[in-house]
């Protein structure tokens, strides 16, 4: 009988890595969309903005249904949505059905991530959570690097529709193995629904990442409008979607809030550099995903060394250490001429965003109670989707307003922007505490 959070790992891993490899693996693939499908380029960024609207509509929810009805339950039923969605998209005919089905691949996704933490952070207690960065390393930050260099060989060598039809195989193995071996775990039976904190939960979140992924203002500023009101009622609920007042958590405030940042640095370079590399030093597709290839192999070499670092140096020394090294590798990547150069600092990116992201996670946790494992597993998903496209978001806005696409000089402020998001995170973990006592409870 195989080990239940044996289980958990397992299907973490192959539900985030699917999860994580979508988000960027789609970006390499655009163009060929564009050109199967008769659109412009502009056309095609329908299929990320209805991916990432979906998931940040359906985050907040995550953390109510997993302990409304069980985490098993509710896993593998987003888990399963996520994995028919990613074959509707393979088999999408034209623009809009291949839009429809990343809609309800994001639906999948929102619930599937929080609820997929939970259960991990729930089979392992806090002291052991420190050797899981093998385990966490993998979904959450190598399989966003390993996306652009499975896209460009589906793109150049197959077909653009591979880097979808790849999620079924594996997800429909996780989801068997999954209903065999998982342990159910029904935290709040009783728990109600907070009907006022979705009516402003999905359309703030909504709106905001609309207004990040289109340079909405408009958009922007009434999904930050709906997010305010929503602090209010949060705050004044007996029982709230979004438990707020686990930012009283400083462990998990601080550690978060750098991620966020972390996240945002990552994912700005990640979408610049790809751009960068394909249209102003006319690399192909594949090329481009070979050079970034060492980033996903820096990332899981941190995955080793951060448990011995953080024995020898303490949570707060590795994460500043960490994020400075990742401001230092964002802002060389403007020095790229050839696949060399690129590659070292592709590794260098990979090694420092994998120390800070991994011992991130655990200190996050280290003194949230299981009870509210739920809810801060939502909180922390909701910041790091609005991370992700803060960076993207931020990088974009830079390049509309620079020179020609095809000089490197465009790009070099958005490198030089995410490296600033980088600057900051070093700031905020030298707040960071060396160490906390796990908690019985959250902080109320």
């Amino acid at each position: 009988m195989i080990d239940p959070r044996v289980a958990v790992c397992v299907v973490y891993v192959a539900a985030m890595f699917m999860n994580g490899m979508d988000a960027t693996i789609v970006n390499v693939a655009l163009p060929a969309i564009g050109a199967e499908f008769a659109v412009p380029p502009s056309a095609t960024s329908a299929v990320n903005i209805g991916y990432l609207v979906s998931l940040a509509v359906c985050i907040p929810v995550s953390g109510w249904l997993g302990d409304r009805f069980g985490t098993k339950r509710v896993f593998l039923g987003a888990f399963g949505v996520f994995v028919l969605a990613s074959a509707l998209c393979g088999a999408a005919q034209d623009l809009t059905q291949l839009t429809l089905a990343r809609v309800l691949q994001g639906a999948g996704g929102g619930v599937m991530s929080p609820v997929a933490l939970t259960m991990l952070f729930r089979a392992y207690p806090p002291e052991q959570r420190i050797r899981l960065t093998r385990v966490l390393i993998l979904p959450t930050a190598v399989a966003p690097a390993l996306g652009p260099v499975l896209g460009g060989l589906f793109v150049d060598h197959l077909t653009w529709r591979w880097g979808f039809y790849v999620n079924v195989p594996v997800g429909v193995l996780a989801l068997l193995f999954g209903a065999f071996f998982l342990a159910e775990h029904v935290e709040s039976v009783g728990r109600r629904f907070d009907v006022l904190g979705f009516a402003l939960a999905a359309p703030g979140l909504g709106l905001l990442m609309y207004g990040l992924e289109t340079g909405s203002w408009a958009a922007g500023a009434a999904g930050l409008a709906c997010l305010a009101l929503l602090v209010r009622a949060q705050l004044r609920s007996e029982s709230p979607m979004l438990d707020l007042r686990l930012f009283g958590d400083a462990s998990f405030r601080r550690a978060s809030l750098v991620l966020l940042l972390c996240v945002a640095g990552f994912l700005g370079t990640l979408y610049g550099f790809t751009l960068m590399y394909q249209t102003a030093l006319g690399a192909s597709a594949w090329e481009t995903g070979l050079v970034t290839l060492p980033k996903a192999v820096g990332l899981m070499v941190a995955s080793q060394l951060v448990p011995w670092a953080h024995r020898r140096f303490g949570p707060r020394r590795l994460i500043a250490v960490a994020m400075l090294g990742a401001a230092a590798s964002f802002a060389l990547m403007n020095l790229v001429q050839g696949p060399w150069f690129a590659a070292v600092v592709q590794f260098a990116s990979g090694l420092f965003v994998g120390a800070a992201s991994a011992e991130l996670q655990v200190v996050a946790f280290t003194t949230i109670g299981s009870a509210d494992t739920g809810s801060a597993s939502t909180l922390f998903n909701v910041q790091r989707q609005i991370g992700s496209a803060l960076g993207v978001a931020v990088t974009a806005a830079v390049l509309a307003t620079q020179g020609a696409p095809t000089e490197p000089a465009t790009y070099h402020l958005g490198m030089l922007l995410s490296a600033g998001f980088a600057l900051a995170g070093v700031i905020l973990a030298l707040r960071v505490k060396e160490s906390a006592r796990p908690a019985a409870s959250a902080v109320k």
